[in-house]
């Protein structure tokens, strides 16, 4: 997830708990394993495992971004 054309958006940091929540969400629907996680001011990394033969990474963006702004743009 990349907020580096909104420089300075602290979102990921300051509300984490939107992005632990979409996640969780997430994984319930598509499920996925997470072997690694950092999450800086304007971007995070992570290295996830998905079940054998499922390779829809975009997928899981899509939803966790989605939710993760949806939420964001409510409170």
């Amino acid at each position: 997830m990349n907020l580096l054309e909104r420089r300075g958006n602290r979102l990921l940091v300051e509300r984490i708990e939107l992005l632990r929540a979409a996640v969780q969400t997430v994984k319930r629907s598509h499920p996925f394993i997470i072997h690694g996680w950092v999450v800086l001011p304007e971007h995070l990394h992570c290295i996830l495992e998905l079940p054998a033969g499922d390779a829809d990474f975009a997928l899981r963006w899509r939803l966790i971004k989605l939710l993760v702004f949806t939420a964001a743009a409510k409170a």
